[in-house]
Parts: C-alpha cells; sequence; structure tokens
C-alpha cells in the first residue's frame, strides 16, 4: 500500500473513530450534567471548530501559481472581501443569512466528502463510479450534520444563548425536513449496503447517529472539525508539492501536517476576529457565535474556490 493509500485510509478510519467517541461523550456528559447544561457542548463545539478552521486556509496555494505576488495580493484581497460581505449579510439579516449558510454547508459537505471518497478510491484502483452514485452518497452525507442538529428542537434552546434572532429559523417545517432527510438518508445506506459499499454506509450511520444522538451544536462542530476538515486536508495533499516529497519519502504523516501548518495562521485570525466580534458581550455563548459566524463566512469564498477541486474529483479527472 503506498503513502498516500495509507494516508486515506487512515484519515477515513480516523474521522469515523473521532465521530465515535464524540458519541460516546455527548451520552457520557448527558446523562451526568443533562442536555440543558451548555458548559460542555460549547466546550467540544470550540474545540472541534478550532480544529476544522485551517484546513480552509490553503485555497490560494491551489488557486494560484506560485512567483505570482500581484495575483496573490489580488486573491486574497477578492477572497477577503466576499467573506466580509457575507459577515455583513449574516449579522444584518441573521435569519436569511443563517438560511443560506446551511444550504450552502450542506452542498459543500456532501461533495467534498464524495470528492474524498472518489479520490480514495481512485488511488486504490477502484472501479470508477456515475456521478448518480457519488451523489447517493453526497446528498445525505451533506444534509445528516447540517439540518438535522440544526432545525432539532434542542437548537431553539442552544441558539437562545448563542443568539436569539435565529429560533425556529426553519419555521414550522422541522417534522418535515427531519422526515425527508432521514428517508433519503436510510434510502441511501440502504442502496450502498446493496451494492456493497460497506464504508459508506457505515459513514452514513455514523452521521446520523451522531446528528440524532449529541445537541445539535456539537454535532455539527465535530462534524465539521473531526470530519470533513480531516478529510477536506487529506484531499489537499494530492496538491502541495512538499506533501508529495513527503509521499515520495514514504512519510503521510509528514505529508498531512504539510497540509495543515500552513492554515494556522488562519486559525488565529479568525480567533482573533471572532474575540473582537464578541467584544461587546464576552460570554462563552456570544464567542462561539462570533466564531460561527466567521467560519460561515469564510464557507462562501472557500466553496467557489474548491469547486473545481471537487469537480475533478468526482468526474475522476
Amino acid at each position: 500500500m503506498s503513502a498516500k493509500q495509507r494516508l486515506f485510509t487512515a484519515t477515513r478510519s480516523y474521522s469515523q473513530l473521532f465521530v465515535l467517541i464524540a458519541l460516546i461523550l455527548s451520552l457520557f456528559f448527558t446523562a451526568f450534567l443533562g442536555s440543558d447544561n451548555l458548559n460542555w457542548q460549547i466546550a467540544l463545539a470550540v474545540i472541534a471548530l478550532i480544529i476544522g478552521i485551517p484546513h480552509g486556509a490553503l485555497d490560494h496555494l491551489l488557486t494560484l501559481p506560485k512567483g505570482a505576488p500581484v495575483k496573490m495580493a489580488f486573491f486574497v484581497l477578492i477572497y477577503v472581501l466576499i467573506a466580509v460581505a457575507a459577515v455583513w449579510v449574516i449579522l444584518k439579516w441573521n435569519v436569511l443569512g443563517f438560511q443560506l449558510v446551511v444550504i450552502m454547508s450542506a452542498a459543500h459537505f456532501g461533495i467534498g466528502d464524495a470528492a474524498f471518497i472518489a479520490e480514495s478510491e481512485r488511488l486504490n484502483g477502484g472501479v470508477s463510479k456515475s456521478l448518480i452514485d457519488r451523489l447517493i452518497y453526497a446528498l445525505p452525507a451533506g444534509l445528516l450534520p447540517v439540518f438535522i442538529p440544526l432545525s432539532s428542537e434542542q437548537t431553539n434552546t442552544a441558539l437562545a444563548e448563542v443568539n436569539p434572532k435565529l429560533i425556529n429559523w426553519v419555521g414550522s417545517n422541522t417534522n418535515l425536513i427531519h422526515l425527508c432527510v432521514l428517508l433519503i438518508a436510510a434510502s441511501s445506506i440502504f442502496v450502498l449496503i446493496f451494492k456493497r459499499d460497506d464504508k459508506s454506509a457505515i459513514d452514513l450511520t455514523l452521521l446520523a447517529a451522531l446528528s440524532i444522538l449529541t445537541p445539535p451544536l456539537v454535532a455539527f462542530a465535530i462534524y465539521f472539525g473531526l470530519w470533513h476538515a480531516l478529510r477536506h486536508t487529506a484531499r489537499l495533499t494530492l496538491n502541495l508539492n512538499k506533501s508529495e516529497i513527503a509521499y515520495q519519502n514514504n512519510q503521510p504523516k509528514q505529508a498531512f501536517m504539510q497540509a495543515v501548518l500552513p492554515g494556522i495562521p488562519a486559525l488565529i485570525g479568525t480567533f482573533i476576529v471572532a474575540v473582537v466580534l464578541a467584544a461587546a458581550n464576552p460570554d462563552n455563548s456570544r464567542l462561539l457565535w462570533s466564531i460561527l459566524v466567521v467560519i460561515w463566512a469564510l464557507t462562501v469564498p472557500h466553496m467557489m474556490v474548491t469547486a473545481k477541486l471537487d469537480k475533478g474529483a468526482l468526474l475522476g479527472k
């Protein structure tokens, strides 16, 4: 097994393990501290979000050639302006901004996860799958960690602490949304088992359990930081020269770190921006809301940049 194969296999296994651990911890804390106790929920959510932030900070390295400082500066400027505009929309029109981000996040997460699996199967010499087969996984993979937890009745309690304006953001459609998402997920799991794609079926089963059995903000944050970010980072290693060198030296861990370290400044910058946004009300819940706003805003330009990468992976190009 090559270094790339080992990294992708390990990344998939670890993301599954982390979600399983999060499920166990969540059930433990709920049993002993109660589901109404937001302290442990906010702590887990912030930790997971912080872990996930750096994964989107290498967009410029994937998009622009080296030795082009003017293009780099222009790219960064446009990227930041789009993110700032997104922050403004979310803060000004809380509910509408939140709804748009939820839809975009579901699309980005589902497509990204399906692209990760496509890359992994390609590295392992698997048979190329049709776009329909990819969508059978991508649709529930995006909907489960986003729509189920963020439209849960528990969400209202959490959002009351984070941002009261977002309470009942989904209106009276909660039950319908849950039913549709769970039916889609169950149908996809059945099809995947029928096609003997057990790993993907396990993925969706874990995501369903995470979205149903853990508090909403914890579910979303755990998915973002310990599932999506890990898998996206593994994909980044295929496009970075330093990671490629590490692969050639049979050092998959080093290859992964080469895709993590450049994102640390983004983590620091995000934290600073979040602290500034939360300065007027420096309690933990407000800080979490500020971090979420920044992450959601960065999702907009990040999706635009990674669209080409995702398309290539899904279509095998």
